[in-house]
């Protein structure tokens, strides 16, 4: 990616590059930074939702079933009607962003509601019709690159459209409009790591529940707290309970746990009044 656009212009380059080589082709859309501990559950789930896809024009997500009323992550809720032929994969009603806590409480007692991890799959044919519908000036700019994909072409291309592409996550784009999304109720040990909140989940912990992502931390009266420094820099945490701690060369960031949300709009106000150069 030459610069940033979200996952939707990703995709549609992935897809686009894909259906050149082979317009039967199924994708799996994940992220990179999630934890799947069992893995052939994941590998069962996936199974089915390329059987689902190989025989109907549908987009199917994972969602993971949820433990805890986290606000963290968003929300998909399905109707618990079971597809002829596909025991364990239900239509989709709505897709809803990270909720409050009150809102989140609601979800996990509902039972219908999944935490959206994030993982699609669904036929390439399928997806370029998606994109097609609700995002059709991005999807035509890289099907024009069918005679470049595979080529010494590819990256002049790439580069060259990239940045005319609209940054938007593939949720927004296509996921939330769609009308033939499903989804499959998974547990297969799932974490996204790229919240603070569930590195500590699935971080080594101390006696006092504190996860230290560092070598040189030491600890005095303090609890259930993640800290992160560079290798070579002492820390020393003292009377602190259930803090985020991230220190870097050039910003040192400290957050309650059950804050973590407000780092998203702390990083809107740095880029307004600072400047990147911090982000």
């Amino acid at each position: 990616e030459p610069v940033r656009r979200n996952t939707a212009a990703c995709i549609a380059y992935a897809a686009s590059k894909i259906y050149a080589k082979d317009e039967t082709a199924t994708m799996l859309i994940a992220p990179a930074d999630h934890l799947i501990i069992n893995t052939s559950e994941f590998i069962k789930c996936v199974n089915l939702a390329t059987d689902f896809v190989l025989n109907n024009p549908a987009l199917v997500t994972l969602g993971i079933k949820p433990n805890r009323p986290d606000t963290g992550y968003g929300y998909v809720q399905f109707i618990p009607e079971k597809i002829q032929s596909f025991d364990g994969i239900n239509k989709v009603k709505t897709f809803t962003e990270k909720p409050n806590l009150e809102l989140a409480k609601t979800f996990v007692k509902s039972g219908d509601f999944l935490w959206n991890s994030g993982i699609f799959i669904a036929s390439v044919s399928s997806l370029i019709s998606s994109f097609k519908l609700y995002l059709p000036d991005m999807i035509e700019l890289f099907l024009q690159g069918n005679g470049s994909y595979f080529t010494d072409k590819e990256a002049e291309f790439i580069e060259a459209v990239y940045a005319r592409c609209t940054s938007i996550s593939i949720d927004y784009a296509i996921m939330e409009k769609a009308k033939n999304v499903y989804v499959i109720p998974s547990n297969f040990g799932w974490s996204d790591l790229g919240t603070w909140g569930s590195l500590y989940e699935n971080a080594p912990k101390d006696e006092h529940q504190n996860a230290a992502l560092s070598r040189n931390v030491l600890f005095y009266d303090t609890k259930e707290c993640i800290i992160n420094a560079p290798k070579n820099k002492l820390v020393v945490l003292e009377g602190l309970k259930d803090y985020i701690v991230v220190d870097t060369k050039d910003v040192l960031l400290i957050c309650r746990k059950d804050r973590e949300q407000a780092i998203k709009q702390i990083v809107t106000d740095v880029k307004a009044g600072i400047g990147e150069q911090f982000v």
